[in-house]
């Protein structure tokens, strides 16, 4: 078997203020090279913490991390000073949920693009300015050259995460990290940047996480979904499987309350109730409480999870039977 580009193993991150809040309690996958896994869930659920922990986001004062997380062969959490600065923007890269926010708006977008790259690489500024413009071309950014003059306010909001994936790709990542990359976009808009990411990746052979609690979004890119639901995965697999047979209740739940084709004119059924507390988890499956079939072994004891393959499952009562691998 291949080793994995990503493997995170009990990754559980604790964030300490006046409570201290569980937004990633033992957190599990593995990536291949080339694959693009979907995370799903409701806001809340530990998406975007998984992907920010990946790159080493936050600050050590007021977060507790514990787990493994290697990448490309590399313990995360081992590295310091200039290796972690090279490793964010060279080995892993992200795409925030807000390009008006991540980009500095004082500064170009072509001016941002190319000192990224020079921070990567020993090459005169001239040489990484054609890099950048080039970048700007390869996402489908028109008249390019004056768009690199432009500075974050100045361009539309699909334009904008357009340079931010330039940006994000800049330095030939391994692992891109895309998080709800179009959630504030037009409709028509967030197709076409989803193609273009699917395109991109096919194109250079890099893994993605992606991030949404879009189905449609996650079912267009991803080869793999992973659901999390209060900063555990509940569930994992191909995403044929995940849509058509889901076997967590929060999954089923989470695809009755979409809206696509195969329910057209029907009812949406949302999921009753709200996501726990982080700073109180109940005892059991944090899920018991919103679930139908949950009995008193759900909301007394923590499933553990059940893996096969690449799928896993953590559930008492699954609505189709998963039985882990020997």
């Amino acid at each position: 078997m291949n080793t994995p580009l990503v493997s995170l193993q009990d990754l559980t991150v604790e964030f300490c203020g006046n409570r201290t809040a569980s937004a990633l309690n033992q957190v599990s996958f593995d990536l291949g090279k080339g694959e693009v896994l979907g995370l799903l869930g409701e806001s809340g659920s530990g998406k975007s913490v998984t992907l920010r922990t990946l790159l080493r986001l936050y600050p050590a004062r007021n977060t507790l991390i514990s787990g493994r997380i290697r990448v490309d062969g590399r313990d995360v959490l081992a590295l310091k000073g200039r290796e972690l600065e090279l490793y964010r923007g060279g080995t892993v890269s992200m795409i925030f949920q807000e390009p008006g926010l991540a980009f500095d708006p004082v500064y170009t977008i072509g001016q941002q693009i190319t000192e990224a790259i020079r921070i990567h690489e020993a090459i005169d500024e001239k040489t990484a300015r054609q890099q950048a413009l080039h970048m700007l071309d390869r996402v489908q950014i028109p008249q390019a050259k004056q768009r690199f003059d432009a500075y974050p306010n100045e361009l539309s909001g699909g334009m904008r995460q357009r340079a931010m994936i330039a940006l994000a790709l800049a330095c030939k990542p391994k692992l891109l990290l895309a998080d709800e990359p179009t959630t504030a976009l037009d409709a028509s808009v967030q197709i076409q940047i989803l193609l273009l990411l699917r395109e991109l990746q096919q194109e250079t052979g890099m893994s993605v996480i992606f991030v949404t609690h879009d189905i449609g979004a996650a079912v267009e890119v991803a080869d793999r979904i992973a659901v999390m639901y209060a900063g555990r995965i509940v569930e994992q697999g191909p995403v044929a499987q995940i849509v058509r047979q889901p076997r967590h209740p929060y999954t089923a739940g989470l695809l009755a309350s979409s809206v696509g084709m195969e329910n057209r004119g029907k009812t949406l059924v949302s999921v009753p109730g709200s996501p726990p507390d982080l700073a109180c988890l109940p005892p059991g499956c944090s899920f018991a409480p919103r679930c139908a079939g949950a009995n008193e072994q759900c909301r007394r004891e923590r499933p553990p999870v059940l893996s096969r393959g690449n799928e896993s499952l953590a559930c008492f009562h699954p609505i189709l039977p998963f039985t882990e691998a020997a």
